[in-house]
């Protein structure tokens, strides 16, 4: 009988509690013993009662090792025993402490051994924060410390020590930081002139970080801080400007702190503001003032700054609640700046001033010069200390200009000054606000020469009148002489007073040219002499003629010389007509001269001048003609319109106008006759007949002289020809064409047929001037044509007459119908006609139902095509058409059948000893017709065919043997193919059966 002994401990070390099952039949009592194991030593024994199922053994050792044995006293002397082994649990260690001993990277665990036995120890170290095991040892059991090193600093540790024995286990857990670690590179610098910014490094090795900040002149603590682990720079706010702290950094974890380095540094101080320079009550003294700025600092270094460069010139410390300073003994007219720097520990603030001047001397050294000009004078001085200069020139008390330069200017020209004027100038330094007392100097300008001189001869031959405008202010005369200019003999002496603007020289030769010079005289100053030339007017000559020499294109012209000096003769012979003209100059003896190569037909002009010098005196004309050219180039063209003719022509030979003459070719007579003017060169004529040959002639005119051009002959453009058409011939690929004549004449017809899309040159054909249709053969079948026509007349054509036709297309051939052994397909096919076409349309017609069912339409390179999902065992006939637009050609017919479905569910039965009953059923609409085939299934024999229509579905076999086997098989047929069951057999009956 199995007792199942159970053992546990209910966390008890020195107990064990026993459990079992009562037997079967239960037990009158139960007995107990406890041994160690292995030894064989009984410990403790012990019994129980009937009904009792559970038993306690207490005071045994933690961690020990027993046997026990459990025996159950059964009815009839008879017993049930059960041996098992268990172990207690172990004790915990006692004293358990883990300490660093002021390490940052170990913690060093011990404790005191637990009562009783164990089998060793297991430390599990972890780090608190992170949660993360660090460490997981297994020791012998008699140990009783250990170190764990390369731990983190200042962290917080937890250890975990069980003591083990067998299965069982016991666990005390304890807590310990390792020391913090000093940070490093503590620094400690300026934010802002209110901040300060502290970074350290190596902070990790702490929990926490306290930072105490410390004001040095009140030694006071400004700001504490307390920061936790990674913390590694930190900004001091709401600090004095211009101040001295002191940072202590220490660091902390858990009871464990270190003290760490510590810093000073300054915050910046604050700019002084409102700096200012301005003058002191002592001469050449400048004082700067400041307003104190918020915060500390040490003192003020105040930098004095000279001129535009700012060269330090003087350096004062002063102290730090000072607000201003005097700078004495400083040079005069002077640019002065300052500085004020505020100086707190290593830091600085600086703030500067507006520039500011110091009173300025005159400058000395001061002329004024004209340099012989009359509208300028030149002012100069010596260098003076200021900014810059202030100049005035005056007239008369009254100021004329005012003018400021800049320091390094020691001279200045006015310019537009008035000649012969006395000018005061004026010259002060300015510094800044501050003007020195000036320094004056008086001179004059030069005067001018009279302006705009004239010598002129009015229109006169024997006397000059000069003039002049009046010069400007301080002239007070004007005197010149005049001479010959030729031969430099001074002829006059002119003095004139200073409101004198001109003077009239008389008793002087006619066309001789003389020279006068004169100057403005005013003050001591004499102007430039201004000179003027001129001559007197010629006279002009008498007794000019122009004759004809006869000679081709040549004209005579004689004149008389008039009294007086001459210098040449200058002759101007030109046309009306003509832009161009001959311009002929000759000497002062010459008196006749002959035009060669003029123009022809034309009349000339001629005038003799006499020139003296600038001026002309001339005659009064003279005029002849030349004699006229025939016309050259004479054209005649197509106007632009079929009733208009364009004739042109070159002028060759001059004259009046033009008579243009026009007559009808073959009969020379002039029906019209047009006068052109000269410089005419070309005409419409209107009104003609379109497509007529005409004759043209021009005649010249030039004064009294005719002569005629050479004849031009011409056509008008005749009219094209209207309703054009054309249509293809059914017969023929072939295009006939058919127009209607239009009004006119014409010499015959041009036609040009183009083929669609092709690059090769159109075909040309020519009808008569009568004809009113041609038909164009030997074209591509169905192919566009475009069809032009022209009307014909000499080497002109009229407008084209264009319309566009196209041919029959061909027929397909060679259309076949073919079975590709399918109940439901069938496949078309066919030659390429040649020719073109737009797509083929094919249409395939059911002969079974005697209608038309499918229609397709295809491209015109598709050479054929299938037929799906038609009726098996069907006739069906197929037809091609090519297509070109509306025209259309077709083939042949051609048929065919679709192969048929074989007969199913075929039966088979013996109404009588001498038949077989044969029936079948179809799939759609079935065959053309059936065939029964017999057999004998003995010898394999036929025994004959029946031939059946379509509308059969079965049939009786008569005449045959009975009890006979035969095989049946029926075949369904659809024109040459046919499909068949597969074969079944069966028996006839015997003689004495009998047909019902």
């Amino acid at each position: 009988t199995l007792l199942n002994v159970s053992v546990s401990d209910h966390d008890r070390s020195d107990s064990l509690l026993l459990s079992w099952d009562e037997p079967e039949g239960g037990a009158k009592g139960y007995l107990l013993t406890l041994s160690l194991l292995g030894s064989g030593t009984l410990l403790q024994n012990g019994s129980a009662e009937p009904n009792t199922t559970s038993f306690w053994f207490h005071g045994l050792t933690p961690g020990t090792r027993y046997e026990i044995e459990v025996m159950a006293t059964l009815a009839c002397m008879d017993t049930a025993r059960q041996t098992i082994t268990a172990q207690t649990s172990p004790s915990a260690v006692h004293n358990l402490s883990l300490s660093s001993g002021g390490s940052s990277a170990s913690l060093r665990a011990a404790w005191a051994h637990g009562h009783g036995r164990r089998d060793g120890y297991r430390l599990a170290l972890w780090h608190s924060d992170s949660q993360t095991l660090v460490r997981n040892v297994s020791l012998l059991p008699s140990a009783s410390t250990f170190l764990f090193d390369g731990l983190l600093a200042g962290s917080e540790y937890a250890l975990k020590i069980s003591t083990l024995a067998g299965s069982s286990q016991a666990s005390t857990s304890i807590h310990q930081w390792t020391a913090p670690s000093i940070p490093t590179q503590l620094r400690l610098s300026p934010g802002s002139s209110t901040s300060l910014v502290a970074s350290w490094a190596g902070a990790a090795g702490a929990a926490w970080l306290h930072l105490e900040l410390r004001n040095l002149l009140t030694q006071k603590v400004s700001t504490t801080l307390s920061a936790r682990r990674g913390l590694t720079s930190y900004t001091f706010q709401h600090l004095h400007p211009g101040t001295q702290y002191w940072l202590g950094l220490s660091a902390t974890a858990g009871s464990h702190t270190a003290v760490g380095p510590n810093a000073t540094a300054w915050t910046y101080p604050l700019s002084p503001g409102n700096v200012t320079l301005s003058s002191a009550e002592e001469q050449n003294s400048l004082q700067a003032r400041w307003s104190i700025p918020g915060g500390q600092r040490d003192f003020y270094l105040v930098t004095l700054r000279e001129g535009e460069d700012s060269v330090p010139t003087r350096n004062i410390s002063v102290g730090g609640d000072n607000d201003h300073v005097t700078f004495h003994g400083l040079s005069p007219g002077q640019q002065y700046s300052v500085q004020v720097v505020v100086v707190a520990g290593p830091y600085r603030a600086s703030a500067h001033s507006t520039a500011a001047w110091t009173e300025p001397r005159a400058p000395s050294g001061v002329s004024l010069s004209s340099q012989g000009s009359p509208h300028s004078l030149l002012a100069s001085w010596e260098e003076a200390m200021g900014e810059g200069y202030l100049l005035t020139l005056s007239l008369t008390e009254r100021p004329v200009k005012n003018s400021s330069l800049l320091r390094g200017v020691t001279s200045f020209t006015y310019e537009g000054l008035h000649p012969g004027t006395l000018y005061t100038f004026e010259v002060s330094t300015v510094a800044g606000p501050y003007t020195s007392s000036p320094r004056c100097i008086s001179n004059w300008t030069y005067p001018l020469p009279p302006e705009q001189l004239t010598l002129s001869n009015g229109g006169h031959s024997t006397s000059l009148q000069a003039s002049w405008r009046a010069a400007s202010s301080g002239s007070t005369g004007y005197t010149g002489t005049l001479q010959e200019t030729k031969s430099q003999v001074q002829v006059r002496n002119v003095t004139v007073g200073s409101d004198w603007t001109n003077v009239t020289l008389g008793n002087l030769v006619p066309g001789r040219q003389y020279t006068l010079e004169m100057a403005a005289v005013a003050g001591p100053y004499r102007s430039p002499v201004r000179s003027a030339t001129d001559w007197t007017y010629p006279l002009a000559p008498a007794g000019v003629t122009l004759t004809n020499t006869r000679r081709p294109m040549g004209l005579s012209a004689f004149w008389e010389k008039a009294a007086g000096d001459v210098d040449q003769f200058h002759l101007q012979l030109y046309s009306k007509g003509h832009a161009a003209q001959r311009n002929t100059s000759v000497g002062p003896n010459t008196h006749n001269f002959t035009f060669l190569g003029l123009s022809p037909g034309t009349q000339y002009f001629l005038k003799v001048t006499v020139l003296a010098g600038p001026y002309r005196s001339s005659s009064h004309f003279a005029t002849e003609w030349t004699y006229p050219l025939s016309l050259a180039n004479v054209s005649v063209q197509p106007g632009q319109k079929p009733q208009e003719l364009h004739v042109s022509w070159v002028e060759s030979g001059g004259g009046r106008d033009h008579l243009v003459q026009l007559s009808v070719a073959e009969s020379l007579s002039i029906i019209r006759n047009v006068s052109v003017p000269r410089g005419v060169s070309q005409l419409d004529l209107e009104g003609l007949v379109p497509g007529s040959r005409y004759r043209v002639e021009i005649i010249s005119q030039a004064g009294p002289h005719r002569i005629s051009s050479q004849t031009a002959i011409g056509y008008t453009v005749p009219l094209p020809p209207r309703s054009l058409s054309a249509s293809p011939v059914s017969t023929a690929w072939a295009l006939a064409v058919h127009w209607e004549t239009a009004p006119g004449h014409r010499d015959g017809y041009l036609l040009s047929v183009l083929e669609e899309g092709s690059s090769a040159p159109p075909r040309t054909l020519e009808a008569g001037k009568d004809s009113t249709n041609v038909t164009v053969p030997q074209l591509e079948p169905g192919t566009c044509y475009l069809v032009g026509i022209w009307a014909v007349a000499g080497p002109y054509r009229s407008l084209p007459e264009n319309i566009t036709s196209c041919t029959v297309p061909a027929a397909p051939t060679n259309l076949s119908l073919t079975n590709p052994g399918s109940s439901s397909e069938l496949y078309t096919s066919w030659n390429k006609p040649p020719g073109r076409r737009d797509h083929y349309r094919i249409t395939l017609y059911s002969l079974s139902t005697q209608s038309r069912i499918q229609i397709q339409t295809l491209s015109a390179d598709t050479l054929n095509c299938t037929w799906t999902h038609l009726e098996a065992g069907s006739k069906f006939a197929v037809q091609v058409t090519a297509v070109k637009g509306s025209l259309e050609a077709s083939s042949i017919n051609v048929t065919q059948w679709t192969y048929p479905l074989a007969p199913v569910n075929l039966t088979l039965g013996s109404p009588a000893a001498s038949a077989l009953l044969v029936s079948w059923a179809v799939v759609g609409r079935g065959a053309e017709g059936f065939v029964v085939d017999v057999g004998d299934a003995a010898s394999g024999a036929s025994v004959g065919h029946r031939k059946l229509g379509g509308d059969a579905r079965s049939h009786i076999l008569r005449s045959l043997s009975p009890g006979t086997r035969y095989s049946v098989a029926v075949r369904a047929t659809a024109g040459p193919f046919h499909a068949s069951t597969p074969n079944l057999t069966h028996c006839t009956r015997e003689c004495d059966a009998r047909l019902t």
